[in-house]
Formats: structure tokens, C-alpha cells, sequence
């Protein structure tokens, strides 16, 4: 007799027939309602959610305060669109987080919907300030999927593929990858290698840079190199870009990551967190810089939305109101000692961990002198997690880090718990 699909299986069948296969899906389950750090799928099972829909959910699931700003907002006005009738939601919370920026003197913000939106204008924006077209990202970097976000991205595969041609005068340096041999002098020295073979200082209107890598395997910037950066691109006249989408608004312990470094940049993108789960992203910046466009020349139609400012309003409330930057802090205590401890046990196999704050990340090697990357034992431990309760998501070059982005309200204990069945996962793929 012939086994009833399940509900996972009927919807992912129904998802295979109508979903191109570009939209990857990392776990074969169907959500069906959450709730902080947890999720339930449609069958009932529950999963403590450590990928907080890629970096979007530090207050978490449906937190009561993000739901009910919506529902509020819901009874007044839901879209005018900002450039036709203002709203004061949209002023309020670019004033808001202009407060938060680690950037002296006047500064602007401006609303988008995603983070490449906010990576694209961020780029405008400085090339209407320099007049110049050059523009210089990192290897290993991700900023976005439209075609300058995929141009700046420093991977080919799977984000470039067969897409071109890309954007013009966009070049890239090594980003300084300690655990794979390439430190602060040696990520300089590739950085003057390009100013001299590729593009000349005086033509470059902006460098980008993740203060620490995302998609590109949680590796933070060393804070020696970002001083330089900082230092070299005064020197030029650079407009620095601290890409913050996955970084921002508390991840790292800091509601920006730069500020670790002690760094103050010239524009500062962000999405993902700040709307609680919404579609919002834009760009902060010194005033100077971000009024270089005329009028006209920014914009967007749904950026900014009154919804989407709400939500974003109740999370800075819950930033102040929860303490959550300290609660990240502690957070990434646990998290490091916990990730240490597995590092300890396996160290056949755990090459590499680091991360600042509660964003860490662990490589996972197949011996620890050859570094060789090894995407099939990741693969296994995601797979036998899942298994056990516990959703993990993947990053890096060759898809071999498992990256923590656990929504920062959780309890102590739920942190625990996730890190014993992480502990006996990567046991049990080890074993076969």
C-alpha cells in the first residue's frame, strides 16, 4: 500500500512544479507559524531556528511589539508613497537611526526595500559625490543579487553564472581571510596591487566592505586593516561603504559591526533586522555625501513603506527597552565558549572558529593541514540537526561554514540546547 505524502512533501511537490529551480530552498519544510527563536512546520515538528531568515530576525519571530506596531499602522495608512506625501513614521525613524550611526557631523538617511537596493544607491550616491566611476569590492563578498549587486559580489558561483555581461568599472581585492593566509599586509599589498594594474586611486569613487563577511563565511575584518582602509581612502578621496545588511543592528554586539573597529565610514547600508521581518533597507550617511544627488535622483515607490517603518520603530524600542545589545553580548559569550568547546572535541575537522559577537561562524575542514574545505560532512551535520530540532544554515566559498544567526532574544537555555544537539550532530555525521 502506497504512503500518503506527507504535508511537507505535498506543498515541496507543488512548490518543484511552480518555483523555477534558481529559488534554492536549504530545508525541505513548510513553515507554519513561529515564534522567537522557534519555528513549527506544517506537520507540527518543532525547530529551534538558528538562521533567523538569513539575518533578518535579531528581535525575533513575530515579537509582540513588532505585531502589534504593524496592526496600528494598518488602521491609519498603509502606502502613500514617501516621494508624493510624506509621512512622519519615515522621518522618525530616519532620524532615529541617524543617532545610532558611528559617524560625526550632520547625516542623512535614505528608505529602500532590500539590501542591494540599498548596496546600488549607496553607490550613486558616491559616485555623484566624486564624480568618479570606479568602484572596489572584496573577493568573498556578497552584496546582492541585481546586476551591480552581483558584479560587487566577489563569487562567481551561484550567483554569476551565465548573467552577463556585468557592470563596468567595478574591480576587487582580497579581503583579509586570516585562517586562509591572507592577513592585513597581504590584503593591503593586493589592494595597492589593483590601485596599480586595475584602476588609479584618483578614479575610484568608493570602496565597499562587510565588516565582516556574510554569505562569504563569517570572517571578520581585522580592526588594523579597516583603520588603513579608512586611512587610504581619506587619503584618495574614497568614499568608504560599510555594507551592514547582514552585519547591522546588533548582530555583532554593536548595533553597527564597524564600530568594533573603531572606523567612521562615509555611508553605512542596512535591510535584513531592521524591519522586524518586513521589507526595509536604505542608506545612512554623512550629509555631505548624501546630498550629492539632485533632486529626483534617489527615490523609490514602495521604500520606506509606513508598515515597514513601524516595525522598524518597535525594534529600535525593543533594542532600548530589552537591553538587547547587552543580551547580544552575553549571547555571543555562550555562543563562543560553546563553538570552542565542539572546536576542542573535533579539532580533526573544525578548522576555524570566529565571528564577532553572537555572528560566528565554524569551518569545517577535512584535515587540519591541508584546510580542505569539506562540504560534505557541512552538508551531513545540517541534514542530521534538522533531524534533531535544530535549523542551520551554510555560507562561504565552497559552502563549508556553518554560520549562527540566531535571533538575539532567545534564553540562555535555548542557546544551550541548540549547541548540544550542534555538538551531537557533528558526532553523529563524523560517525558515518
Amino acid at each position: 500500500m502506497t504512503q500518503a505524502p506527507s504535508k511537507n512533501q505535498e506543498l515541496l511537490e507543488r512548490r518543484q512544479k511552480i518555483i523555477p529551480r534558481g529559488v534554492s530552498q536549504v530545508h525541505p519544510i513548510v513553515i507554519a507559524r513561529a515564534e522567537g527563536g522557534r519555528i513549527w512546520d506544517v506537520e507540527g515538528k518543532e525547530y529551534l531556528d538558528w538562521f533567523g531568515g538569513i539575518g533578518v530576525l535579531n528581535v525575533g519571530h513575530n515579537h509582540p511589539k513588532v505585531v502589534a506596531a504593524v496592526k496600528a499602522q494598518l488602521e491609519q495608512y498603509i502606502h502613500t508613497c514617501f516621494p508624493a506625501v510624506a509621512y512622519e513614521p519615515y522621518i522618525r525613524l530616519a532620524e532615529r537611526l541617524a543617532a545610532t550611526a558611528p559617524i560625526a557631523g550632520e547625516k542623512r538617511v535614505f528608505f529602500v526595500n532590500t539590501g542591494v537596493e540599498a548596496t546600488e544607491n549607496a553607490i550613486k550616491i558616491a559616485r555623484a559625490y566624486t564624480n568618479r566611476p570606479g568602484v572596489i569590492a572584496f573577493r568573498h563578498s556578497f552584496h546582492g543579487r541585481t546586476l551591480l549587486g552581483i558584479t560587487l559580489t566577489g563569487k562567481a558561483n551561484p550567483y554569476r553564472q551565465n548573467f552577463g555581461p556585468f557592470a563596468p568599472e567595478v574591480y576587487h581585492a582580497p579581503y583579509p581571510y586570516e585562517y586562509r593566509g591572507i592577513d592585513t599586509r597581504k590584503a593591503l599589498e593586493g589592494l595597492h596591487e589593483v590601485f596599480e594594474t586595475q584602476i588609479a586611486p584618483e578614479r575610484v569613487a568608493a570602496i565597499i566592505i562587510e565588516p565582516q563577511l556574510g554569505e562569504g563565511g563569517f570572517v571578520p575584518a581585522p580592526k588594523p586593516f579597516l583603520k588603513a582602509l579608512r586611512s587610504l581612502t581619506q587619503k584618495h578621496g574614497i568614499v568608504l561603504i560599510s555594507d551592514e545588511v547582514q552585519t547591522g543592528i546588533g548582530r555583532t554586539g554593536k548595533f553597527w559591526a564597524i564600530e568594533h573597529a573603531e572606523v567612521e565610514p562615509d555611508l553605512i547600508c542596512f535591510a535584513k533586522s531592521i524591519g522586524g521581518g518586513l521589507p526595509i533597507g536604505g542608506v545612512l550617511g554623512k550629509a555631505e555625501v548624501m546630498d550629492a544627488p539632485t533632486v529626483g535622483g534617489l527615490g523609490s515607490t514602495f521604500g520606506g513603506n509606513p508598515l515597514a517603518c513601524a516595525a522598524a520603530l518597535a525594534v529600535l524600542d525593543i533594542f532600548e527597552e530589552e537591553n538587547l545589545l547587552e543580551k547580544a553580548q552575553k549571547l555571543g559569550e555562550i555562543l563562543h565558549e560553546g563553538f570552542r568547546k565542539i572546536q576542542a572535541r573535533f579539532p580533526q575537522v573544525v578548522g576555524d572558529v570566529r565571528g564577532l559577537g553572537p555572528m560566528i561562524g565554524m569551518e569545517l575542514v577535512k584535515d587540519p593541514q591541508s584546510k580542505s574545505p569539506d562540504a560534505q560532512l557541512t552538508n551531513r551535520l545540517v541534514e542530521i540537526a534538522r533531524g534533531k530540532g535544530l535549523l542551520l544554515f551554510k555560507a562561504g566559498m565552497h559552502y563549508n561554514v556553518i554560520r549562527c544567526l540566531v535571533p538575539l532574544v532567545v534564553s540562555d537555555q535555548e542557546v544551550r540546547q541548540g549547541l548540544a544537539i550542534l555538538e551531537e550532530s557533528l558526532e553523529q555525521a563524523l560517525a558515518g
